[in-house]
């Protein structure tokens, strides 16, 4: 497995068109609110020329790429964190996922209704993640008071766990996400425990129109510029694009981008993307029985990876993704 991405966003911003072209997985799509309401989950083998240098190499009798999971999470609007639109139920699958792609609507159109009335990219990201920010808090809040009976109780490590969920609770109670307050190394482990859902990475899609795909269209900047008070980067491409792109054969894809003027997929972004906010990479092992590749921990010391590569003594070949020639 390489990651699971939660794909967020509010109604209509083109979440399930986006999570169809990824995955051809063929989830429903339509322009009314709520049409997705249980999470769509697609698989997708993550791209590697080396794995087919291997498999020239060894001819082995199987082949077994790392995959990534893509969830398709229903719509969230305001209110979801008190239940509106189904919204409990909408976080919860959040929880279950490694990083989260949120898909920001940056085009016009009078066909596709938008839940808030109007298109603004600001806003809309500003309202999906105070939404995971009143939950989280609600979560935080629940364990202040068990930990402070333990605290006052003289148990040391209730204590120092105590203090970094009074120091949640004041950031998140700011308005200010778990992923926006500088952590030390033991105060993060603790807060990982928690499993926020303001402590996951996050990135930002920007799904524009197809005749702006090329360009940095205004709605475009106003994100960017959001995204960059969080220390967070923006993807751009045209769900509308990347639908096309599916129904393609392989052969025909790299043709159709470059027609498009586009060096890579919107496939290839995220999964890039992905494996650099989580600190990943892809070693490979070979031999006439398989070549596989398996994703792990960039930094990760061998017992960590051994939990990951049962093969003791794989072939390692770099990281995945390179800068250059991947």
């Amino acid at each position: 497995m390489g990651f699971k991405c939660g794909i967020v966003g509010l109604p209509n911003v083109g979440k399930s068109t986006i999570f169809n072209a990824l995955t051809s997985a063929g989830a429903e799509a339509a322009n009314f609110p709520f049409c997705t309401k249980d999470p769509n989950v697609g698989m997708v083998n993550v791209p590697d020329s080396r794995m087919a240098q291997l498999v020239d190499s060894y001819s082995p009798q199987k082949e077994i790429p790392t995959v990534m999971q893509f969830v398709d999470i229903a719509g969230l609007v305001k209110g979801a964190s008190k239940g509106e639109g189904l919204g409990n139920q909408f976080l919860s699958h959040i929880r279950e996922t490694d990083a989260i792609m949120h898909v920001v609507r940056c085009f016009d159109n009078d066909d596709v209704s938008h839940v808030e009335g109007n298109v603004s990219p600001v806003r809309d990201a500003e309202l999906i993640i105070a939404e995971l920010i009143i939950r989280d808090l609600d979560s935080v809040e629940s364990k202040l008071t068990k930990e402070k009976k333990l605290a006052n109780s003289g148990n040391k490590d209730a204590k120092i766990r105590l203090a970094v969920f009074e120091k949640l609770a004041k950031s998140l109670g700011e308005e200010t996400p778990a992923f926006a307050v500088e952590w030390e190394e033991e105060e993060l482990e603790i807060v990982q425990e928690l499993q926020l859902l303001t402590v996951k990475p996050m990135f930002y899609c920007a799904n524009v129109s197809e005749d702006e795909v090329n360009i940095e269209n205004d709605y475009v900047k106003e994100l960017k510029k959001f995204a960059e008070k969080y220390h967070q980067e923006v993807l751009v491409f045209s769900g509308k694009i990347e639908s096309e792109i599916a129904e393609l054969e392989e052969d025909e894809k790299q043709a159709f981008l470059e027609e498009m003027g586009l060096k890579e997929s919107g496939l290839i972004q995220v999964i890039r993307k992905g494996y650099e906010i989580l600190g990943l990479q892809t070693y490979f092992t070979a031999g006439e029985k398989e070549v596989r590749a398996w994703t792990v921990a960039i930094g990760a010391k061998a017992p960590q990876a051994a939990g990951v590569i049962r093969i003791l003594k794989p072939m390692v070949l770099g990281i995945w993704p390179r800068k250059k020639g991947w």
